[in-house]
């Protein structure tokens, strides 16, 4: 534990990126914690964010309280802690029988991460968000694919690509204890693309969480499925692979923890949500877009009034699909979330649909409610018929 104060007195300053504890061994008294510096009245002080549940609580504390604080989480409810500032990463890791390791990596430029310079910008109370990829810190898949420069700055033609790359592994990140831990970790992303969102996902659960993992990135673009396969290689990613492939009749896989599906269009987004289900992946993410199947269908009189102007249809069309599809999932066993995804290349904002498996026994009644509201619209969505 010394070599642990000794880092922590050298990092609790106001320099301090963010630190993040995670892994935690009782979710009820805490699944993450993370700190970060503020300056509240001229007085420096640590904000520590605690995830509970769905309740999240912040408190604020000086660097010798923060310091105790860190070191009582690591040594009796936390297995894995993340320590980031300018000047070095840390990462923190405690056995089962509670040995701890400690991996300092140096860094050799004084600004490394591109975070401003003057003290108040720093420490704002309410700064400007600190991502999980930095700018100014170059990744060797944002270089690759043309978001960085070779020494770290963002692009200015793909700023909202990198927001929407930080965005999307936020939702990783909250789902992180949810994937196994003692084995390797198998994810599909159908529908991947260009891929963006594939590479951060192997990155961040690979090279900063540490994580086991196989990621299979499939497409029915061959020129692109190739150039991914180039990139992953040249990166030395060995457990990236793309295939090409359909959504709906793919079968290389007979059990897959994460499903991830990001604008598969119209009903495809279904047959990933189905085959996730049938896997009984533990975490589903997906991102639907082009909901074409209920607008077509939908018939309700006493919806006339609103459904006779077709942009409304449309747009009032496609939350029905998003609200079915989550509803279908909740009765297959999931905690599902709807939450709002920026991605500026498709539409200004966008739903990201988060589930994970909980084996929960869904109320009679709430289970129902779905099958009511199918037959009150007349429709006959694709998802409850491949379910």
């Amino acid at each position: 534990m010394d070599e642990l104060r000794i880092v922590l007195q050298e990092i609790l300053n106001e320099q301090l990126t963010q630190i993040v504890l995670s892994n935690t061994r009782d979710a009820g008294r805490a699944s993450k914690v993370k700190v970060r510096p503020v300056c509240i009245k001229d007085r420096l002080l640590f904000q520590e964010t605690t995830y509970r549940g769905t309740q999240v609580f912040h408190e604020n504390f000086s660097a010798e309280e923060m310091i105790l604080r860190i070191m009582e989480y690591m040594q009796s409810l936390f297995k894995q802690g993340e320590f980031k500032s300018p000047s070095c990463e840390v990462t923190v890791l405690v056995s089962k029988k509670g040995k701890m390791t400690i991996k300092n990596r140096r860094k050799t430029s004084d600004n490394t991460d591109g975070a401003p310079t003057n003290k108040n910008a720093i420490l704002s109370h309410n700064r400007s968000k600190q991502y999980i990829l930095q700018d100014g810190q170059p990744v060797d898949f944002l270089v690759g694919l043309g978001v960085q420069s070779p020494d770290g700055k963002v692009t200015k033609a793909r700023y909202d690509k990198f927001k929407q790359i930080n965005r999307y592994l936020e939702f990783i990140e909250d789902v992180l204890e949810q994937l196994p831990k003692d084995r390797t970790v198998r994810i599909i992303d159908f529908g991947c693309g260009k891929s963006y969102l594939t590479f951060a996902m192997y990155y961040y659960l690979h090279e900063l969480q540490h994580r086991d993992i196989e990621v299979t990135g499939l497409d029915l673009k061959a020129d692109v499925i190739e150039h991914c396969n180039q990139l992953a290689k040249k990166l030395c990613y060995e457990k990236l692979h793309f295939e090409k492939g359909d959504i709906s009749t793919y079968e290389g896989a007979d059990a897959v923890d994460m499903v991830v599906s990001l604008h598969a269009c119209d009903t495809a987004t279904d047959y990933a949500l189905e085959k996730a289900v049938k896997w009984g992946a533990k975490v589903i993410m997906a991102v639907p877009c082009c909901q074409h199947e209920v607008n077509r269908q939908i018939k309700c009189d006493a919806l006339q009034p609103v459904l006779k102007y077709g942009l409304i249809k449309e747009r009032i069309s496609a939350l029905i699909t998003d609200a079915v599809r989550a509803n279908l999932l909740e009765k297959c066993g999931y905690d599902t979330q709807i939450l709002e995804f920026i991605d500026m290349e498709h539409t200004p904002k966008n739903l990201l649909m988060r589930a994970v498996k909980s084996n929960k026994i869904k109320a009679k009644s709430a289970a129902d409610s779905v099958d009511d509201l199918i037959s009150f619209l007349q429709i006959n969505p694709s998802l409850e018929r491949l379910l």
